[in-house]
């Protein structure tokens, strides 16, 4: 599938169709799983850092996974493969190896070409998404074909040509050559994968070892005798969380490895599996990795157990400098259990006394616990019907409504409550000014700004209470806070850029939300008045900022009290 992740939330988002998607992590720390072609353009990739993406595209939407949305896709996607043929290898939700020979659907170059061809238009049929098909003689083969047919297109490497088409290829292409073998390898001389071949089996023995160097040279050959396995058995089960703030309570760190030892048993229970070894992974403060392992006397899948035993590597591990990253996982596994009677009944114990203070807890009213709106994900309000999140905070919600079979729909700010987003509380339409003035506007992009302002009613004149510069440096795309205006959702924005003596306003923000209408906000129309201490209808005196620009800042008496002055109209 092409960029299955962000293909799939433009084709239920109409909005975003066409323009540049980002799915992946959106904390500080977090990490880009897909990105749309057109976010492609801008450099962004795969197993970037988030951060970076932003400042390479900083209108483009981010969106937070839907894994369970993307599952049902890709189940559609593997029912169509397996009818084609009974040997059917998925490697992940987007990608599968299918032997077209095994299933009698393909014998020959042309009738495979068919095949493909209208497997390309199932999957456009029954998903709406585009799929990419690689044909050839072997699975290496076929992984590189498809990479060449992407987007939306299919190549076959016909049998005779292989070799020819790998020669001009650079090493990196095969399998199993990463970044270390690369450069390995580009330091004895060796390039391309012609040049791998050329090379000889002995001396790849010499470079890389002999179980890497014969498997390499098969490679650089076309050789890959590798069958298509309908079913992998899986060897380890495992969790891990990267924080946003490095974690140095040891108490926290702690109640973590706990939390992720449970989950691992979920995960290790719902595929009717048990374990003997427990690993506990921790990456510190810098970046250096430890990992510990026990192993048990019997295959179990109690989380008492497990947490006992995560418990106890983490006593083993220095956590002092702070910690970034915890894992918990499980391997030798088995499809019985033999628990380990002694833990078992510690673990019993314990969640004996952990349940009488928790009935006692039960009896008390406990406020309903604050509901995170993650960007992406699917709302559904009483009044407006379908929609999903585009951004939130400060209590409020940014939800875009519209289905995957509507026009582009209407943006709205809500208020956050409970389970469910609010009707439209903000002010009505006809309170709201259609202008916001900003005095502190004409700085270069990247600048955030603040204003609130009053108003009392339509075509009522108000006044800018403040408006200061802050947080300086970064570029275009920095939240901007314009709460006067009803054209920016929610009242936030970013700065987009500066023209003509004005600020160029993009909203809504969200961090999240695609680029949104545009506002261009004129400096202070009066600027003698502005520089003035009072006298006119100036907000204050100007004060230079460090990037050269004026902004205003509220106007002083001497005793220090502020003085009342008219804004701007």
């Amino acid at each position: 599938m092409d960029a299955f992740f962000a293909q799939a939330e433009q084709a239920s988002k109409p909005s975003l169709r066409g323009k540049a998607v980002v799915v992946g992590g959106l904390g500080p720390r977090g990490v880009v799983a897909t990105a749309s072609y057109e976010a492609r353009v801008f450099g962004v990739h795969s197993a970037m850092p988030m951060a970076q993406a932003r400042r390479l595209a900083p209108n483009a939407a981010y969106l937070v996974p839907r894994f369970d949305f993307y599952r049902t896709i890709s189940e559609q996607v593997m029912e169509l493969l397996r009818a084609l043929s009974p040997l059917v290898e998925p490697l992940s939700l987007d990608e599968a190896f299918v032997d077209l020979e095994a299933g009698s659907a393909a014998w020959d170059a042309e009738s495979a070409e068919r095949v493909g061809r209208k497997l390309r238009a199932d999957i456009r049929a029954v998903t709406g998404l585009t799929g990419s098909v690689g044909l050839a003689a072997s699975k290496m083969l076929a992984k590189i074909a498809s990479e060449q047919a992407k987007p939306d297109g299919l190549v076959l490497i016909r049998p005779g040509t292989e070799r020819d088409l790998l020669a001009p290829m650079p090493v990196r292409t095969l399998p199993g050559v990463g970044p270390a073998t690369g450069d390995h390898l580009r330091r004895a001389g060796i390039h391309t994968v012609g040049e791998l071949a050329e090379a000889g089996e002995d001396e790849l023995v010499r470079l890389l070892g002999k179980a890497h160097g014969h498997a390499l040279y098969a490679m650089a050959l076309a050789h890959d005798e590798r069958p298509v396995v309908a079913e992998r058995e899986a060897k380890s089960v495992s969790v891990e969380d990267t924080y946003d703030v490095d974690i140095h309570d040891r108490l926290r760190v702690g109640l973590e490895v706990q939390r992720l030892a449970d989950r691992c048993v979920g995960r290790l229970r719902a595929a009717g599996l048990s374990g003997r070894t427990i690993v506990l992974k921790v990456r510190r403060y810098d970046f250096s990795t430890l990992t510990r392992s026990e192993t048990l006397r019997g295959p179990t899948d109690d989380p008492a157990v497990v947490r006992e035993a995560a418990a106890r590597l983490l006593d083993s591990v220095d956590t002092t400098g702070g910690v970034r990253l915890l894992g918990v996982g499980v391997s030798g596994l088995a499809d019985y259990t033999q628990e380990d009677l002694f833990a078992q009944a510690a673990g019993a114990r314990a969640e004996t006394a952990a349940e009488e203070p928790a009935d006692e807890a039960a009896q008390e009213p406990s406020e309903p616990a604050e509901r995170h709106w993650p960007a992406g994900h699917d709302v559904r309000h009483a009044e407006y019907g379908h929609g999903w999140v585009q951004g939130s905070g400060l209590g409020r919600v940014t939800v875009r409504f519209e289905t995957p079979h509507s026009a582009p729909g209407r943006v709205r700010t809500l208020l956050g409550r409970g389970g469910r987003p609010a009707r439209d509380e903000l002010p009505p339409r006809a309170s709201r000014p259609s202008s916001l003035v900003v005095v502190a506007a004409g700085r270069r992009p990247g600048r955030a700004v603040s204003c609130r302002s009053s108003w009392a009613g339509e075509g009522a004149r108000r006044r800018v209470l403040e408006a200061a510069s802050h947080r300086a440096g970064g570029p275009p795309g920095r939240p901007v806070r314009a709460g006067g205006s009803d054209r920016l959702a929610g009242g936030f924005a970013r700065l987009h850029r500066t023209a003509g003596g004005s600020a160029v306003l993009a909203g809504p923000l969200g961090m999240a939300g695609p680029l949104g209408p545009m506002l261009r906000v004129p400096r202070c129309p009066n600027p003698p008045a502005c520089r003035s201490r009072g006298r006119g209808a100036g907000e204050g005196r100007p004060r230079r900022g460090r990037s050269g620009g004026r902004a205003a800042v509220p106007a002083r008496g001497r005793g220090g009290g502020r003085r009342r002055s008219r804004g701007p109209p």
